[in-house]
């Protein structure tokens, strides 16, 4: 049994250890969904750049999609070796000794006591003085993260809880992982994965930063790691546990069968794909892109997310990075771009929207539409790490149209992950093989820009689900090892989607006037997009002074 925790909702999938067929899935919609607006508790209002999530949302995913896939699959519960989870990461939260979060304790009227979300990118600041200070002190470390700390990860964000409510960072007992969280639900111990310790809490060459660097951006700081986080770390594939009675009364599988250790969505895809040797890069392309890629040596590489000794799978070292939007802008463009006889026409057409402005523009020569995007809606997470960046469309014109528009976007994340090939490559990681899962595999068109844009076959994993598949590859302990487990079971078609010469040619020249905009608005000396964010945040966080207007005015316009 695999789960999948992701952004809105979670999977689970039955798959026989054979061969790696799925024989059963279900999903489960988390009723909070991503909470952006309002404490579900009381109420209150968050501040912009905030994402937080329920944790009764995962455990019903326990209690309903486990189950249900079972059901679908036909199979008998007690068949079942082993479950194991993946994660969205950073996710985290701050819970008592026990595992409990302190947003299901009295602290719950707290902001800061819920789950924060990997894209709650309102630590920018904390994540500029962790950057500044590790430079500063030449901390060894800070090159395995390409140079910079994201305000995604563990650290800002637990900086964040401390400066900004320090009776709720006093009550935190353990900092945690979502990964590592969920497996303390179904197997009753805590227990730490390689993975998120490597990649989000810093934990390189068998040390966490030192007390003396956290005391020295906050004195309360200096023991967060050795109190909140310091546990015995379990490598990628290992048992963690054994199902608890409870868990197994939950989900409806054997007490006492395998538990395994946490796992990053984006890592335990790899074996899905059969993505685990050197060289073939896994694009998981949902909400976000997520990029991993095994290498055989330790290479510092700008602006990556980091590289970890055995961070995909054993004896090699797998290098992260990503981009903090994707399908999230699509999605956006969707609300917001397209006129209601579109939405008729695609009614009546049967097709969706995707399907609908694809469809309208997939003959338009490239660069027909005279524009450019930055892929920036939700900030950058490689190569600039910085989520005070925002999005850019260039070239708009009154004739410009919305599948233009689309289109312009599509090309924009991909023109964001040859940036991201770009740097691994020129840092000495060779990319050999690209390689997509996650729903956005689906789009034709899209992936048909990625070819053309990377000038590289596009190969596609096979599985609907690939995080699912790849955790239920990682619970496979019937198989000597992952990557013996993903050679059974893994799915892949290789070069499904090739190249055209003449639009590759073409895309060089759109993606050189991409990276003029990229440096002119990432890294160089005119920081608008920054001053236009501070600008927001300032306006939407001041006290109303206006008299006419009531408290239920005022709460909406907190968040547009």
């Amino acid at each position: 049994m695999g789960v999948d925790f992701g952004t809105l909702s979670g999977r689970a999938v039955v798959v026989r250890v054979r061969d790696g067929e799925e024989v059963g899935s279900a999903v489960h919609v988390y009723p909070h969904g991503v909470i952006e607006r309002e404490l579900p508790t009381t109420g209150q209002p968050l501040p912009p750049d905030w994402a937080l999530q329920h944790p009764e949302d995962w455990r019903e995913v326990l209690r309903t999609a486990v189950p249900a896939a079972v059901a679908a699959s036909g199979i008998d519960p007690a068949a079942v070796i082993g479950i194991a989870t993946d994660f969205t990461a950073c996710t985290v939260l701050p819970v008592r000794a026990d595992g409990t979060p302190l947003a299901e304790t009295k602290l719950g009227v707290r902001p800061h006591a819920w789950p924060k979300l990997w894209k709650h990118h309102a630590a920018q600041s904390q994540a500029d003085r962790i950057n500044h200070l590790a430079h500063l002190r030449a901390e060894k470390w800070i090159s395995r993260y390409g140079g910079k700390i994201s305000a995604e990860w563990q650290y800002a964000k637990a900086l964040q809880v401390l400066e900004e409510d320090p009776d709720t960072y006093a009550a935190t007992e353990r900092w945690i992982e979502a990964a590592d969280w969920i497996v303390w639900q179904l197997a009753g111990v805590e227990t730490r994965n390689t993975c998120t310790a490597g990649y989000k809490g810093i934990h390189q060459d068998g040390h966490y930063p030192s007390e003396d660097y956290l005391a020295a951006l906050h004195p309360d700081f200096a023991d967060f790691a050795r109190t909140r986080l310091e546990h015995p770390l379990s490598p990628l594939g290992s048992r963690a546990g054994s199902l608890t009675a409870e868990a197994a009364a939950w989900t409806g599988l054997p007490e006492g069968i395998a538990v395994a250790t946490g796992n990053v969505d984006a890592h335990v895809a790899a074996p899905a794909a059969q993505a685990v040797e050197n060289g073939q890069l896994l694009a998981i392309m949902g909400t976000s892109t997520c990029h991993v890629v095994n290498g055989p040596a330790l290479a510092d590489v700008p602006g990556i997310c980091g590289v970890v000794d055995g961070g995909i799978v054993e004896g090699a070292y797998g290098y992260e990075a990503g981009q903090s939007a994707v399908g999230d802008i699509f999605a956006w463009w969707l609300r917001q771009g397209v006129p209601t006889h579109y939405r008729t026409e695609a009614e009546a057409t049967g097709e969706d929207l995707h399907q609908l402005l694809s469809r309208k523009i997939a003959d338009q020569p490239v660069g027909g539409h005279g524009l450019v995007a930055l892929d920036w809606m939700n900030g950058n997470r490689s190569t600039l790490v910085d989520h005070h960046l925002s999005g850019v469309i260039v070239g708009l014109a009154l004739t410009t149209r919305p599948e233009e528009i689309y289109r312009a976007l599509l090309e924009a994340t991909a023109f964001g992950t040859r940036t991201i090939i770009d740097a691994l490559e020129q840092g000495g990681v060779p990319v050999t093989e690209f390689i997509v899962t996650g729903g956005l595999k689906k789009n034709p068109l899209l992936m048909r820009i990625y070819a053309d844009v990377l000038r590289r076959p596009v190969s596609l994993a096979e599985s609907a689900q690939g995080p699912a598949l790849g955790s239920a590859i990682h619970a496979a302990g019937a198989h000597p090892d992952v990557r013996t487990a993903a050679a059974a079971m893994g799915r892949v078609g290789r070069g499904v989607h090739q190249p055209d010469t003449a639009r590759a040619d073409a895309y060089d020249r759109l993606y050189a006037e991409y990276r003029t905009l990229h440096d002119h608005f990432g890294t160089g000396p005119d920081k608008l997009l920054h001053r236009l964010r501070a600008i927001r945040n300032a306006a939407l966080t001041a006290p109303r002074t206006d008299p006419e207007a009531t408290p239920a005015a005022q709460k909406s316009e907190v968040r547009p």
